[in-house]
């Protein structure tokens, strides 16, 4: 899995022919024996320490698991190669799952963090930057948006992530050109944060004025799962289109679940479960988590149903794709990220997300250099958040529940959308887009009529494109 560079190749998996997967890590302190392996016998034996970890994390071995963050922290760095990098996160991560089966502890060790709101937009920012996905995505959702609406004289646009202006203002100069001449258009923009959709406005009024197209911009301040639909305002006579760039999976969290809690039972160093009589004396974390835990649940609770309209996680989202097929759209197009991140089981959740992160980790070291501030800054505040909340949380408080192109298909057909067949001229400018960046290493590919976005072999990225199917 690992070149002799340090970064990681997410074509083979990365539990198959570790030399370490039998090895039980030393017991000892500070390892110096560590500091002498190579870098791809590094990240093996970090793959294996983090898969070995997040077993006992799982079971609640939590001295097995301090001695294994004890040897990781000998080996991982958040500025080192790629798996050293990857490793630093998704050790936090799970030492965030831990602490947060204890709230009180968890908030008083982060209640001086600051707010991450506005690192978080700066990071949005750089990842549209420097990686070619939106990019891409955004050239494919305004050609089918193009295509849908030729010869429409009233078009609304709904976009459901109003982040970046740039899409919109490529539209607005394409319906400009439009033989019969360009529509009278209206955006309506949600987003959370009100300065975020008050800059849209005005580039894109100020576009709009240049070229004497008819505009409007409608702002709707709101997260995506408070949306009052009524706030949208579609018009009777409109032709609507609807854009929804990795947004969906957020409504994925079950609505009205309280905080679902992973079973834990303390263990000695040896992995022997401790008696409640040793359990009194030692007064460890371990103890305070077997008393929260009493009533907790198992890592499967919150699993999901094979049948996507089954599942009591979805009911939030089923509830919008119908409300949003009751506005009738005529074309929809959605984009996700294209790995099974919501799976019940921590250890399928950390393999899968663990793939997933080396591929964008992989990417930015042929972009960014490693001392890069906007390559730290996008790993800690987008990656690494995004990492945490996959791992260490469960319940409503989980959002990133990334699911696979194959199950927003059956999502969207059960809510009544049948699929629209992207244009080959679409995917002649998706490549073309892909083509002018100096790294080699992005791949398009069409599956299931809808595309996805790869890094080398591995799905990074889907867009697919819907109508409302009476």
């Amino acid at each position: 899995m690992f070149q002799d560079d340090g970064s990681s190749s997410v074509t083979s998996s990365p539990f198959q022919n570790s030399p370490y997967n039998l090895m039980s890590p030393g017991l000892g302190s500070p390892y110096p024996w560590l500091k002498e392996l190579k870098s791809e016998d590094r990240g093996l034996y970090l793959i294996h320490l983090l898969l070995t970890c997040a077993t006992h994390v799982a079971t609640g071995s939590l001295e097995n698991a301090n001695l294994i963050f004890d040897q990781i922290s000998h080996l991982a760095s958040p500025d080192g190669d790629t798996m050293q990098r990857i490793a630093s996160y998704f050790t936090e991560a799970l030492a965030n799952r831990i602490l947060k089966v204890w709230p009180g502890l968890y908030k008083a060790l982060h209640s001086t963090d600051i707010s991450l709101f506005s690192e978080d937009i700066v990071a949005r920012k750089m990842f549209f930057e420097f990686f070619p996905f939106l990019k891409v995505a955004f050239v494919i959702t305004n050609q089918a948006i193009i295509e849908a609406m030729e010869g429409e004289k009233m078009v609304h646009i709904i976009d459901l992530n109003a982040a970046e202006s740039m899409q919109w203002r490529a539209l607005i100069q394409d319906l400009s050109a439009r033989p019969e001449g360009p529509p009278h258009l209206r955006i309506t923009g949600v987003h959370p944060v009100k300065e975020v959709l008050d800059k849209m406005a005005c580039v894109l009024t100020e576009e709009a004025e240049k070229l004497d197209i008819p505009f409007q911009f409608n702002p709707i301040v709101s997260k995506l799962e408070n949306l009052d639909i009524e706030k949208l305002r579609v018009k009777t006579g409109e032709a609507l289109a609807i854009s929804s760039a990795l947004q969906l999976h957020t409504l994925l969290s079950p609505a009205d679940e309280p905080h679902q809690r992973t079973h834990v039972t303390p263990m000695n160093s040896d992995g022997v479960p401790l008696d409640k009589t040793s359990q009194m004396k030692e007064g460890t974390l371990g103890d305070f988590l077997q008393k929260d835990m009493i009533n907790g649940h198992s890592p499967g609770t919150d699993s999901e149903s094979s049948s996507p309209q089954s599942s009591t996680a979805a009911v939030q989202l089923d509830g919008f794709l119908n409300a949003l097929w009751g506005l009738s759209p005529k074309i929809m197009v959605v984009s996700e990220q294209d790995s099974n991140h919501n799976g019940s089981n921590l250890m399928e959740r950390l393999s899968e997300s663990l793939y997933f992160y080396a591929a964008l980790f992989d990417c930015l070291e042929s972009t960014l250099p490693r001392t890069s501030t906007e390559r730290l800054k996008l790993e800690k505040f987008l990656f690494g958040e995004e990492i945490r909340n996959i791992i260490a949380c469960e319940g409503r408080g989980r959002k990133e529940r990334h699911e696979k192109l194959e199950r927003w298909i059956q999502r969207l057909e059960f809510a009544g959308f049948g699929k629209v067949p992207l244009s080959y001229y679409g995917m002649l400018q998706a490549r073309r887009l892909l083509q002018s960046y100096s790294c080699d290493g992005y791949r398009i590919k069409e599956e299931n009529g809808s595309v996805v976005i790869c890094w080398q072999d591995r799905p990074l990225f889907s867009v697919c494109a819907w109508r409302c199917k009476r």
